[in-house]
């Protein structure tokens, strides 16, 4: 319970303003807090596999950006990614000002959400795109040795000597979006500027490495480096942001006050937050060695789902379910391996 003290408290006083607001706002009590509890618990689902993934990130880093990563980092993925940013979107989108748009969504949130839908397109394609990118970079990089879908994972991973092999799928299936979706050309230019958008942004952050470069430390100087500053931190912040998107415009499905949204995928955030330090705290990753693996099978299955959202509405329950259900499948397989205490996968082969 150490690690998660601070989200309770966070949780406890989330949950005071939002009796508060439901008082004031004429919602009742009651329900605003039900309302907020629902969202935090849908954030979590939501986002389980985005703390497998941060963890896997954090323990490699330095003692200094992980705590960055725990304040600045919080501030960034509570208040710019759930508040902020979906504000921008409806500014820029309606070239309203910043204020106006905040006025909009506490006095007239029916009219909020609905801009923030029709955006929905170019959103889902942006982080979409990352989010494919940052499986397909774990499915095919030809260095991981430890595979849990034996007969898949070693076959793809051969791919990884193609150089940009994920770059190069993710551009192919981008192009059939272009050429197959059913919509106007209007909207089939915004889809492939925002996944290009994408695209660009993973390629960017995963570069960033290249800054540190030594040349007496070689490979596993940039490997450190990546995971001991600004190029990790940027990363696991765009990868948070990535998972937020369908998480905010989906939390309009369950109430339209803002105030509440915020308050509950605040919750959410900070829980996610503390389940990534709960998991590189006790070594989960080292001892259940397949969570990694479940995890990105998530985002993945994430990443296609938010494509497909573009034209077709997925609930954010069977979503969070496909999550949840990759992470117990992959901790089963993990429990297997340590009491067999030899290498146990899931045996895809016939």
């Amino acid at each position: 319970m150490k690690d998660f003290r601070f989200s309770l408290g966070v949780t406890a006083i989330c949950l005071a303003l939002a009796a508060y607001w439901g008082a004031q706002s004429g919602m009742g009590i009651v329900g605003a807090i039900i309302l907020v509890a629902v969202l935090g618990v849908m954030e979590v689902s939501l986002s389980f596999d985005n703390a497998v993934v941060n963890a896997s990130v954090l323990k490699e880093m330095s003692e200094k950006w992980q705590t960055i990563f725990l304040t600045v980092g919080i501030l960034v993925a509570v208040f710019g990614m759930r508040l902020f940013f979906p504000i921008a979107i409806v500014a820029i989108a309606t070239g309203l000002g910043m204020g106006e748009v905040t006025a909009m969504a506490l006095n007239n949130p029916d009219e909020y959400s609905a801009h923030l839908t029709s955006a929905h397109a170019g959103i889902a394609t942006f982080g979409g795109m990352f989010l494919l990118l940052v499986f397909f970079s774990f499915l095919l990089d030809e260095e991981k040795e430890t595979h849990w879908l034996e007969a898949i994972e070693e076959r793809l991973a051969k791919l990884g000597k193609i150089d940009s092999a994920a770059v190069l799928i993710a551009l192919i299936i981008l192009f059939g979006m272009y050429l197959w979706l059913p919509l106007d050309t209007a909207a089939k230019l915004t889809v492939v500027s925002a996944g290009l958008g994408g695209v660009i942004l993973f390629v960017a952050v995963s570069s960033l490495d290249s800054l540190f470069e030594s040349k007496e430390g070689g490979e596993e100087a940039v490997k450190v480096a990546k995971r001991s500053g600004i190029a990790a931190f940027l990363y696991l912040e765009v990868l948070d942001a990535s998972f937020s998107f369908d998480g905010v415009i989906g939390a309009f499905a369950i109430t339209r006050d803002v105030v509440i949204i915020m308050l509950g995928l605040a919750i959410g955030a900070m829980f996610v937050r503390s389940l990534t330090v709960h998991l590189v705290r006790n070594g989960t990753l080292d001892e259940y060695i397949f969570l990694e693996h479940g995890a990105h099978y998530a985002i993945g299955t994430l990443a296609f789902i938010m494509l497909a959202g573009i034209v077709v509405h997925v609930s954010e329950v069977i979503t969070g379910l496909i999550g949840v259900a990759f992470i117990a499948l992959a901790f089963f397989s993990s429990l297997c391996h340590k009491r067999s205490g030899s290498r146990y996968r899931l045996n895809t082969q016939k």
